[in-house]
């Protein structure tokens, strides 16, 4: 019998939380599910905690090489056999009526993707803040591809979209051939659900929180260094070549692109201060000014007097020790 839901679930070293997020995939109300759990080569006991369970209730997949969280994701999605997918971190959890709420809420208006809202967990255990307002995504009802866009505008966005975690109608993504980006390790989610849009596909809202986001210190997802800016604009500028976007999607898609353009300069002016590389530091904000604004006061307040004391002449010597 063909599930209702299939979890995947990809792993990397998460022998501490895999368990929690098995629990809650087995919890849900209402739908019947299967569960694969795909281990990324992982280098703790993960595979171990995954194979404890019966086969009948969690499908095992260890791969014989890492391939990153949207190649295992990809591995775990080839073998899914529920007429609607949900992708579940490692490290995080659902709330047990979750998929239910999604499912009915899409199918009720023939949507083939639906998200909903997201609870922050410290990583104390203690919970956060909801990451959207209810009555916020009780006013968006759907989510539109230009609304997706301008909801993933690096260091920008008020509610930034990319956390959102949504189901997807399984036939929808095979017929498609739509699948995560493996080059991406940050903004995987953004491009497949950008993509899925642009293909025709319908995101609806459920406003209520059913997905628990942990935040966990050294996760990928928490850290955003140059290079995974430079693999989004790869990934950006293949997007527009593949789809046809109308006119508010394009504005938005302008902007995003802008975003990560001062991104990059950003991380880039970082990294030659962390290198005490500071005339390289200079040069890359003299290059793009509008970086300097995502830096904190002290840091930015720093580099201003840097910057003056270039102009005035200052040897690189006396530059290097007012840092």
């Amino acid at each position: 019998m063909q599930p209702d839901v299939s979890f995947v679930i990809a792993a990397y070293n998460a022998e501490a939380t895999l368990d929690r997020a098995i629990a809650a995939a087995i919890a849900q109300r209402g739908v019947t599910v299967e569960i694969i759990v795909v281990d990324d080569q992982s280098r703790d006991g993960t595979l171990d905690v995954a194979r404890a369970y019966p086969q009948d209730i969690v499908k095992v997949v260890a791969l014989p090489a890492n391939r990153g969280p949207g190649g295992a994701r990809n591995a775990g999605l080839d073998l899914a056999r529920g007429r609607w997918v949900a992708v579940l971190d490692s490290d995080d959890a659902v709330h047990p009526d979750r998929l239910a709420a999604m499912i009915a809420r899409a199918e009720a208006a023939g949507a083939e993707i639906a998200v909903d809202n997201v609870q922050v967990v410290r990583e104390d255990g203690t919970p956060d803040d909801i990451m959207f307002p209810t009555g916020y995504l009780e006013g968006l009802r759907e989510i539109s591809l230009a609304d997706y866009i301008a909801g993933n505008l690096v260091f920008e966005s008020r509610f930034n979209f990319g956390y959102l975690k949504p189901i997807f109608q399984r036939r929808f993504l095979d017929e498609n051939r739509l699948r995560y980006d493996e080059e991406l390790r940050i903004g995987e989610d953004y491009i497949l659900l950008a993509s899925a849009l642009a293909s025709g596909g319908r995101c609806v809202v459920e406003p209520t929180v059913g997905y628990v986001y942990h935040i966990r210190s050294g996760s990928i997802s928490r850290v955003l260094e140059l290079h995974h800016v430079e693999a989004m604009m790869r990934a950006d500028a293949a997007f527009a070549a593949a789809y046809p976007m109308d006119s508010s999607a394009r504005a938005a898609f302008a902007r995003r692109g802008r975003s990560l353009r001062k991104a990059a300069s950003f991380l880039a002016l970082v990294q030659h201060i962390k290198a005490r590389a500071l005339l390289k530091a200079i040069g890359a904000a003299l290059r793009d000014p509008a970086a300097v604004r995502h830096m904190s006061m002290p840091i930015a307040v720093r580099l201003r007097r840097v910057a003056a004391r270039f102009a005035a002449g200052v040897g690189r010597r006396s530059m290097r020790a007012s840092f």
